[in-house]
């Protein structure tokens, strides 16, 4: 047992307020007392107190409390023993044990502190082997990417020697056991256990993994031999230490910059954190080969101290190709779990902070995260990406996705904006996109895509609900169908301006590709040169697909017996379908317009409007005709 006054002593020497300040950013408030947010629970206005001048701790929201002893414990999941013993080699203090015997022999220590231990001379020992000739592959990665000694040193990045075994024989000759090679992740072993560990961690650059302490608690090493099968990162499996899920690359380095800034940027990679705290972005972090989660979230929030008055920020940066739209999507989802404005910058041309401190030098990297958009607004604009907004069935398909994404905003206030902006970005009536956001938020539909999107655990299933149609009505489908009809079985009879009317101006789509057909066979003129071949000549050219709409066509009753009254009925739905199409062009035309106008473009908007002037004063004289 530990004697009572060392006990004592090193509680006394040791300021709470300093410890809780490596996990929780504290601000004064007050008689003596600091606050932050509680690290114990998720809560959104600090409530946990830290008071320096009796040494002890509260938190108002969850009512967890102790002294500096007990926090340790509970925050870094370690005995009493443990917390008395890393406190005490904090300050330099040594401890004595009952009876007066001197400290404990080091095998007698608890497990996480020899398991720090380790992790720390694995530290070093990776450090020294990047100075030998055989890490010349490793130094040559880092110059090939902007970073010299200086920066290895400030990050502590090493090199894992090729072979099998050195590590874990430097760490059995300073006394660590087998068992705490593989306990700690340093080591594997292999099915023949008789031969003991070998390295997990071999010719590779090595990164060190540190807690908010700055304590080594794991390694992320990157493959650089053609000889090496394994993946191009490998990491620290989970151990006693290392919980991937809860572990942010380089908050060590950032939590006083966030805590300072109120902001966390987010990067994919341990040379991404590296090249933004160089190019003076020092508040950036790296997930450690997982996905940004609600464990991540809920540490960072500690330390930018996001209480709901959105003064925190929290920037998301990912490659510009399919996987890191992918991930930015997914960050998406933990994006409402912040009171703090939510971010995300992705570089146009898909290069990495890295790669653009590289091709374009520190300001580049600075002006990547001044240029980040709201995170709504990029999730929200790549539903619409997919989708054609020059078509009217395109801006309707495209106005079902994303309005989903706007009824689940959980901020109502926000709600009107976006619906506004999306408007703008549709080329769309503001009103029918808040009637179609406020739709979705009655049916309930979430973001995903998938049915347990929308539900919470232990939600029962939800019955899909039916989507309307959208398909053209009856009159207008069979109004095709007689124009068709006539078009082949009395081709004298259509006028050439009917071949005119583009193929938009039909609403189904197996008509408007026979009225291509038609069209590229030499229109009304050849079917009535061609006579009673007419049909056949169009059923061979038509193909497979459309030829039982033909021979059907071909063979329905017309819908006049008099010629004349035929040809009279031919010309007016030709007319109408003229009408309908410099509609339908009007309509694409006010579209693009309205989105240049969004996107700012007023020279570009001008000359459309323009243009639509004109279409309308041409449709008005032809309906005067």
């Amino acid at each position: 047992m530990i004697r009572r006054e060392d006990i004592d002593l090193v509680r006394e020497k040791t300021r709470i307020d300093e410890v809780v300040g490596q996990q929780v950013t504290l601000k004064p408030a007050g008689s003596g007392s600091w606050k932050g947010l509680c690290p114990f629970h998720d809560e959104r206005s600090p409530s946990f107190t830290v008071r320096p001048a009796v040494g002890l701790y509260h938190c108002f929201g969850c009512g967890e409390g102790g002294d500096v002893y007990s926090f340790v414990q509970k925050v870094d999941g370690v005995s009493f023993v443990e917390a008395v013993e890393r406190l005490a080699g904090a300050i330099g203090h040594q401890l004595r044990y009952e009876d007066g015997g001197p400290s404990r022999p080091r095998e007698d220590v608890g497990r996480r502190a020899r398991l720090l231990d380790a992790h720390r001379v694995a530290a070093a020992f990776y450090v020294e082997a990047l100075a030998a000739p055989e890490a010349e592959v490793g130094r040559r990665f880092l110059v090939e990417r902007g970073f010299d000694r200086s920066a290895a040193e400030r990050f502590g990045v090493g090199f894992a020697p090729p072979g099998w075994d050195a590590l874990t024989r430097h760490l059995r000759g300073r006394g660590f056991t087998d068992d705490e090679i593989v306990t700690s992740g340093l080591g594997s072993v292999g099915q023949s256990s008789s031969r003991g560990p070998y390295d997990r961690f071999r010719g590779r650059l090595v990164w060190p993994i540190r807690d908010t302490t700055g304590a080594v608690i794991g390694f992320g090493a990157r493959r650089l031999l053609e000889s090496d099968q394994g993946p191009k990162y490998l990491n620290t499996p989970e151990t006693p230490l290392y919980r991937k899920s809860q572990v942010l690359y380089g908050l060590d380095l950032a939590k006083r910059a966030i805590a300072r800034e109120r902001r966390v940027v987010v990067v994919e990679g341990y040379t991404d954190v590296m090249a933004c705290h160089l190019a003076g972005v020092e508040t950036a972090v790296a997930t450690c080969g997982t996905a940004f989660g609600d464990d991540h979230a809920s540490v960072v929030r500690r330390f930018i101290v996001d209480g709901g008055e959105r003064g925190g920020e929290v920037v998301f940066t990912f490659d510009g190709d399919a996987a890191g739209q992918k991930a930015a999507l997914r960050a998406f989802e933990s994006d409402q779990r912040f009171s703090a404005q939510t971010s995300i910058a992705v570089e146009p041309d898909g290069m990495d902070p890295c790669d653009l401190r590289l091709a374009r030098g520190d300001g580049a990297v600075r002006d990547l995260v001044e240029t980040r958009r709201p995170l709504f607004e990029f999730a929200i604009r790549s539903r619409l990406v997919p989708h054609d907004l020059d078509r009217a069935e395109g801006r309707v398909a495209a106005l079902r996705s994303a309005a989903p994404l706007v009824a689940s905003i959980k901020d109502r206030s926000l709600r009107p904006e976006y619906s506004r902006q999306l408007s703008g970005w549709l080329g769309m009536d503001v009103e029918e996109v808040r009637r179609a956001v406020a739709a979705a938020g009655r049916t309930g539909q979430g973001r995903g895509s998938g049915p347990a999107a929308s539900r919470g655990r232990g939600d029962a299933p939800q019955r899909p609900t039916p989507t309307p149609s959208a398909g053209p009505d009856d009159a207008v489908v069979n109004a095709e169908r007689q124009v068709l009809q006539v078009y082949l079985q009395a081709p004298h009879l259509v006028s050439a301006d009917l071949d005119q009317v583009p193929g938009e101006a039909f609403v189904r789509p197996e008509h408007r590709a026979l009225h291509d057909v038609l069209g590229s066979l030499g229109g009304a003129a050849a079917g009535a040169a061609a006579g009673r071949a007419w049909p056949e000549t169009v059923m061979d050219a038509a193909g497979e697909d459309l030829r039982p709409l033909v021979h059907a066509l071909a063979v329905a009753p017309l819908p006049e017996d008099d010629e004349q009254r035929l040809q009279g009925l031919v010309a007016s739905l030709t007319t109408t379908f003229i009408a309908r199409a410099a509609l339908r062009r009007e309509s694409e035309l006010r579209s693009r317009a309205q989105r240049l106008d969004a996107a700012g473009d007023a020279a570009g908007a001008a000359a459309l409007w323009a243009e639509l002037s004109a279409m309308a004063i041409a449709r008005q004289a032809r309906r005067a005709d």
